[in-house]
């Protein structure tokens, strides 16, 4: 089992990352013309304005010691936005949506870029590749078709005339889907995920 403190950084890189993810669905939301995020004082990276004591710090240590440090899966409280203050609505939400994996996919691809440039060795070697690899996973994780994953208000609105509809329905099961997605299912990306983490570092 790993160190508890070593854990302890993990949750934190993840949480932050999330942190981040999330303040980024809020300023497209801000560029695209509806302020909610900001009114609600969540364009902000305080990660007090972003806890989830279940999601953010008791779930993710508890999946971080079952799994031996394995593993991490958690959440922040999702950034609000009025989709019917965009001007086009369906492109709006597609866009607010697309702007979190967007921000981790751009985390991964400069710190990636940070290993290839100085080739760190020791602690900020492994500090820079886990950030690589945690935003990767977020990034893709989020982008899988699956309320309320960002992926769901991506390919929804693309595919589905009636997509709020949907997304109401679903809302009433979704975390069973989600959870069962999360622990059995979401193992089979993990050739994805180790290609783009060799592709991001060159390692």
């Amino acid at each position: 089992m790993q160190d508890p403190t070593l854990i302890l950084f993990q949750i934190i890189v993840l949480f932050f990352s999330v942190v981040i993810h999330e303040v980024a669905h809020g300023a497209m939301a801000l560029a695209l013309g509806d302020d909610t995020a900001k009114r609600a004082g969540r364009l902000t990276l305080n990660p007090i304005s972003h806890l989830d004591p279940i999601g953010s710090v008791f779930f993710p240590f508890l999946i971080g010691l079952l799994s031996a440090g394995q593993f991490f899966f958690g959440w922040a409280r999702p950034v609000p936005f009025n989709p019917y203050h965009f001007k086009n609505k369906k492109l709006g939400t597609i866009l607010v949506a697309s702007a979190g994996p967007f921000i981790n996919f751009l985390n991964a691809s400069v710190f990636g870029f940070l290993i290839r440039l100085f080739q760190p060795e020791g602690f900020i070697h492994f500090a820079f590749y886990y950030i690589v690899s945690i935003n990767i996973v977020l990034g893709i994780f989020n982008l899988m078709p699956i309320f309320p994953l960002d992926g769901s208000k991506i390919f929804f609105p693309i595919f589905f005339k009636n997509y709020e509809e949907l997304e109401y329905r679903l809302s009433q099961i979704s975390f069973i889907f989600l959870f069962f997605f999360a622990f059995m299912l979401f193992r089979y990306l993990e050739p994805l995920i180790i290609f783009l983490i060799k592709l991001f570092t060159g390692i």
